[in-house]
């Protein structure tokens, strides 16, 4: 029992859907009048549907995973799951989450999550054999849950307020996707993935991951703008969370890219994004109560 929850766990890429969730909820909390149940359907519904994605791409990419060392271990290329069985998880998982945005919030946030699905699994996951930039087109990935949000609460889809939360995603998933191939981008060649490591040299591509780190920083910095920010205690910790991790996109630059380094950078850039998202949640829960 425990092992299948383990394998479904995996199939469904929990760690990576979660994080989907929070800022599906993210976008809710911004756009909402009142705190209510109503904040649970849009995050139910488009962690399904991230859940189904998820599944899809475990069975799009199996060839690929089984020459990698980072993903031979995955259910499918590890044997311990029939491929066709991930097949029918995802469809399960895509007709739930279907149904729910459908009868608990609105079309509109229905179309939003159905094309986050579309754009993984049909744009992006093609394109990431084809070209090394593929995570540029497929960073919209990332813009879109909190759209989700936003619009299940009633905001409208062209408020500037969410356009630039979902920027900040956006940006977000380039030096995160980056990172990881600075670690292991001799395992996605193996895998016949193109990577900018067959681009740039070492210290350029570190460069340019630098220079997306601050930028991901600086998107963030100009939310306040936006009137999103009630108080201005949460604006100073916007300030200082990131400040912090300027600081630490400085000492990444600054020093030798031994594993260590890329690892901690890759931690330090999720959690700032977490911080993010925990500070512009609690102002707008506190301005609501």
């Amino acid at each position: 029992m425990i092992s299948s929850i383990k394998i479904f766990l995996e199939i469904i890429k929990f760690k990576i859907t979660v994080l989907v969730s929070f800022t599906t909820g993210l976008g809710y909390i911004l756009a909402a009048k009142s705190i209510s149940a109503g904040l649970f359907y849009p995050i139910a519904g488009i962690f399904l549907l991230a859940c189904s994605a998820s599944a899809l791409n475990h069975y799009q990419e199996r060839l690929t995973d089984r020459l990698m060392t980072r993903t031979k271990t995955r259910p499918i290329p590890s044997g311990r799951v029939n491929p066709t069985a991930v097949l029918v998880i995802s469809a399960l998982l895509l007709i739930a989450g279907s149904i729910e945005l459908l009868v608990a919030t609105n079309v509109l946030t229905l179309a939003i999550g159905l094309m986050t699905f579309v754009w993984y699994n049909g744009i992006y996951t093609p394109l990431k054999k084809k070209t090394a930039w593929a995570i540029i087109p497929g960073s919209l990935v990332g813009a879109l849950p909190p759209l989700a949000g936003w619009t299940a609460a009633g905001g409208s889809l062209f408020d500037p307020k969410i356009l630039i939360v979902g920027l900040y995603f956006f940006i977000w998933q380039i030096p995160h996707f980056w990172l990881l191939i600075m670690l292991y981008g001799e395992d996605y060649r193996t895998g016949g993935v193109p990577t900018l490591n067959e681009v740039f040299q070492p210290q350029q591509l570190k460069r340019i991951t630098f220079m997306w780190l601050v930028e991901t920083v600086t998107t963030a910095m100009l939310i306040p703008l936006f009137g999103i920010i009630h108080y201005g205690f949460s604006s100073i910790l916007l300030f200082a969370i990131s400040a912090w991790m300027i600081y630490n996109a400085f000492v990444f630059l600054k020093n030798e890219s031994d594993r260590k380094l890329i690892v901690h950078s890759f931690l330090k850039i999720n959690f700032y994004t977490l911080l993010l998202i925990t500070v512009l949640s609690l102002d707008k829960f506190i301005s609501l109560i």
